[in-house]
């Protein structure tokens, strides 16, 4: 009896000991968690090297780009964002350390869609435009033709600019049969275009056929777009039950004896019924 009595006694004694370990334990816990940094500030989590892995081969694989590569990824981004950039500030954009690669930095300072002034790079277009007043002025000083290609890079609501004044009758956009390339013609009643005698005698020898959807067939066959759709018109006035043949011209009436005259004073015009 008094054995079972002091194990239910070291029993009781070893319960409390543990929930003093335990406590003693989570008071540790607590004070290890409120206790600053060495520098004042709270830690800053862990970050799990995973997670910054896929940046890093990023970031590598393109400086291990050939230099056209990066090159090119430089001047898309003076393209885009149109402002003046260090080398410092391109590497932190788009990754390309020109400090450490000198063979792309050489090629860009020399390329000619790159302006440096000796601190930052810039784009460069072929034509320095701002908006649609001076894109008009610049097409107006080449009556033979701009290239549209020329004036892509120029600002970047160009293209819009092109269609706006093509809209309201200021230029001409047509394609050049060579290159398929639009080009950009003025079209100022002022601008003296002169054209070669030869050329306006093979214009002249030309002979169109007499159907216009011959003539729309022709255009396409040399690459150019016409802007009318006979087939089309015509089978839509079929549908509609409108001739598309032109009404022939009835014939002028001439004059008769039965016709009264009134114009006796003018015998010019009775020469027929004298005739007769």
């Amino acid at each position: 009896m008094a054995l079972q009595e002091k194990l239910e006694r070291f029993k009781k004694q070893h319960e409390r000991c543990q929930a003093t370990m335990t406590s003693i334990a989570a008071s540790k816990a607590a004070a290890a968690s409120q206790k600053p940094s060495s520098n004042g500030r709270n830690p800053a989590p862990a970050v799990k090297f995973s997670n910054d892995t896929e940046r890093l081969q990023h970031i590598n694989s393109i400086r291990k780009a050939p230099v056209g590569a990066q090159m090119k990824r430089v001047i898309d981004l003076l393209l885009e964002t149109r402002q003046a950039l260090t080398p410092e500030q391109i590497n932190e954009a788009c990754y390309v350390d020109m400090k450490a690669n000198k063979d792309v930095f050489d090629n860009l300072r020399k390329n000619p869609k790159v302006n440096y002034d000796g601190q930052r790079f810039s784009y460069k277009s072929k034509y320095g435009l701002k908006d649609k007043t001076e894109l008009l002025h610049l097409i107006r000083k080449y009556p033979e033709g701009i290239a549209v290609i020329d004036l892509k890079d120029a600002y970047p609501t160009v293209m819009e600019d092109l269609q706006a004044l093509k809209a309201t009758g200021q230029i001409w956009l047509l394609s050049n049969f060579d290159s398929q390339e639009d080009i950009a013609y003025p079209n100022d009643p002022k601008v003296h275009i002169k054209v070669d005698d030869d050329l306006k005698q093979l214009f002249r020898s030309i002979e169109l056929p007499r159907d216009m959807i011959d003539i729309e067939k022709d255009l396409q066959k040399n690459g150019m777009k016409p802007a009318t759709n006979t087939a089309k018109r015509r089978s839509a006035a079929q549908i509609q039950g409108i001739s598309s043949k032109p009404k022939p011209k009835k014939k002028k009436s001439e004059i008769s004896k039965r016709t009264k005259l009134t114009n006796a004073h003018l015998p010019e015009l009775f020469q027929n019924l004298n005739n007769s």
